[in-house]
């Protein structure tokens, strides 16, 4: 049996991770990190709140297996593009680092289609070097995906992603041969491929693009 951690847990695909992970019998419990109480009762569950400014000092109750790492924002919620830059990459890779330092197996993060730092795109920019961050600290395995545009009902109003959404589906038949990667994801198919993919005895990094992440 295997215990898993979870950071994230409130967000769109965290919610959905946060499920599938209560539901595998492959995991005898399920630790969240959090800033706030999720309101959610399961005998598995464990909550734990923190500090992520922090999180190198977080012990876990017991040995952890498998990371699961949902952090994220974007620019106008964070605030700055500093502010965006502490969560998307300092939160991610410290949790990458506290993985390491306490013997997890794997480390499975949401990335971005598109994600390099070899481009003068920020946004891209700041997950490819969060990518190539986390792939270079030593862990037995890195599962890094890399969504495109994400689909679900989500705890705030965006309306750029709404209007994207609506784009996406009209021109999603377009996107075919190696376009395909690009197409929008359910947020839940993200979530049950991350889950599936943890159970399996590879090791090494592995990087799933939109399109292979079904």
């Amino acid at each position: 049996m295997k215990t898993a951690l979870i950071a994230g847990a409130t967000g769109l695909i965290g919610q959905a991770i946060l499920k599938q992970l209560l539901d595998c019998k492959r995991y005898h419990k399920v630790i969240a990190l959090v800033r706030r109480p999720l309101d959610l009762n399961h005998p598995k569950l464990e909550e734990l709140e923190i500090d992520f400014n922090q999180v190198d000092n977080f012990k876990a109750s017991e040995a952890v297996t498998d990371v699961f790492c949902c952090l994220g924002t974007t620019i106008k919620t964070a605030g700055s593009k500093e502010a965006f830059t502490k969560v998307d990459y300092t939160y991610v890779v410290e949790l990458a680092n506290w993985a390491k330092q306490n013997g997890s197996q794997l480390f499975s993060v949401v990335s971005s289609v598109g994600a390099t730092p070899n481009t003068s795109n920020f946004y891209l920019l700041t997950k490819g070097k969060m990518e190539t961050e986390v792939s270079s600290i030593g862990l037995e395995t890195v599962h890094i995906f890399r969504p495109s545009l994400l689909i679900g009902k989500r705890n705030e109003f965006r309306f750029g992603e709404k209007v994207s959404e609506v784009l996406m589906t009209l021109f999603q038949p377009l996107l075919v041969g190696r376009f395909r990667k690009f197409r929008a994801i359910k947020a839940n198919e993200v979530a049950l491929a991350m889950c599936k993919r943890a159970q399996s005895e590879e090791k090494g990094k592995f990087i799933f693009e939109g399109d292979q992440i079904c």
